[in-house]
């Protein structure tokens, strides 16, 4: 049974401040997304028209408008922010590429354009200092009729995005490489990573961007004729590309309200950090179900729900071990009260304010709501007393 989201719970997504927008205040998202647009415009002189929708969509311009098959996973409302039996806020800023092509039905002559699709897109993720759930994303499309892209275009789109976010002349060492990825709506889909150092030294491949030459079907379901159209469909994760640019390794700093932070959000120089708060760790021995519930991003999502505001200062949540009922020891049964089918799981809560140091009792309540949410054991192990 599809579960949908709660008034409140719209009311608060729809409120989210875009940080991409410069409209909605300054910051360095909507710097860089400029930065970005601005390298595909000089590249091809095609003009870019950028398209700002509310994040609420049909249920089939997210999905079976993009090819996804019905049965894909990711329209669980496990994964999905369903508001209606067909309505949802927007998982993906590719969902509102059906409407973009419907509008070039009447297009009869010659067309060459990009089209930036950027925003805040709703879904399920894992908590850690580099995910969040509710992150920005722009879609890039070229659309050209009459006329060929090809592979020879997509490399130079990637070449012109990773120089866009990381110059080589700020970032002399930058390498990046392009594999084979599939997605439902291109053909000869891409991943663009990019090596990284990170502020130990070590050297690390990081994802960038997905990419590829839009696909037939695609086309076709807004009744544009692949013999005429081609076109070319890049997506980017903004966080992530903001992150990397100024050397910021924690997420929530983008949306930080610290004086220190803010002052640097404005801007796409290197980020220099400001003073760092101790982590609390917060250990829970949970009583769950079955071993499907063992998800660290399905307990991330309802940690942040049950914590509402407070979820910002979740820094971490991690799955420690699994173990079934049957691979306990006795007295582990008998304490825990565990039942055939079942599983313990152990879950690390990391803690850490951005601005301030958390004290004890304020990391024990906020363990023992998280516990209060997901355990679904009878007795209950409280560390608030």
């Amino acid at each position: 049974m599809k579960k949908y989201v709660t008034p409140a719970d719209l009311q608060a997504a729809l409120a989210m401040r875009d940080l991409s927008d410069p409209a909605q205040g300054p910051h360095a998202m909507s710097l860089l997304l400029a930065d970005i647009t601005t390298a595909l415009d000089r590249l091809w002189g095609i003009g870019v028209q950028t398209h700002r929708s509310s994040p609420l969509v049909a249920t089939a311009d997210n999905y079976d408008r993009l090819g996804y098959s019905p049965d894909d996973v990711t329209r669980d409302s496990r994964y999905s922010r369903h508001v209606s039996p067909t309505v949802m806020l927007r998982s993906h800023t590719s969902a509102g590429v059906p409407a973009l092509l419907d509008s070039l039905r009447l297009e009869l002559g010659r067309y060459d354009r990009l089209h930036a699709l950027p925003g805040l897109v709703f879904r399920r993720d894992a908590i850690d200092r580099t995910h969040v759930g509710t992150p920005h994303q722009v879609d890039l499309w070229r659309l050209k009729a009459r006329g060929l892209l090809g592979a020879a275009d997509l490399e130079q789109m990637m070449s012109a995005v990773v120089e866009a976010v990381l110059p080589a002349a700020v970032y002399p060492d930058v390498q990046w490489r392009a594999g084979p990825a599939d997605h439902s709506y291109t053909d000869t889909g891409r991943q663009v990573d990019v090596l990284v150092t990170q502020p130990d030294g070590t050297r690390e491949w990081l994802e960038l961007a997905e990419c590829g030459l839009v696909a037939a079907q695609v086309l076709r379901g807004s009744g544009l004729d692949p013999r005429r159209w081609a076109g070319l469909a890049l997506g980017l994760g903004l966080d992530r590309a903001v992150m990397l640019r100024k050397g910021i390794r924690d997420i929530r700093l983008l949306r930080s309200d610290h004086p220190g932070v803010v002052a640097q959000l404005r801007d796409l120089n290197p980020y220099r950090p400001v003073s760092v708060m101790p982590e609390v760790r917060r250990d829970l021995s949970l009583v769950l179900d079955s071993p499907a519930e063992a998800d660290a991003e399905l307990l991330g999502d309802r940690a942040r729900t049950v914590l509402g505001p407070d979820a910002e200062l979740l820094a971490a949540l991690e799955i420690r071990a699994v173990t079934p009922a049957s691979g306990l020891p006795a007295a582990a049964v008998e304490r825990l009260r565990i039942t055939p089918g079942q599983v313990n799981v152990l879950l690390r809560l990391v803690l850490q304010p951005l601005d301030r140091t958390l004290t004890d009792g304020e990391a024990n309540l906020m363990r023992d709501r998280v516990y209060l949410a997901l355990h679904r054991g009878p007795v209950q192990e409280l560390a608030s007393g």
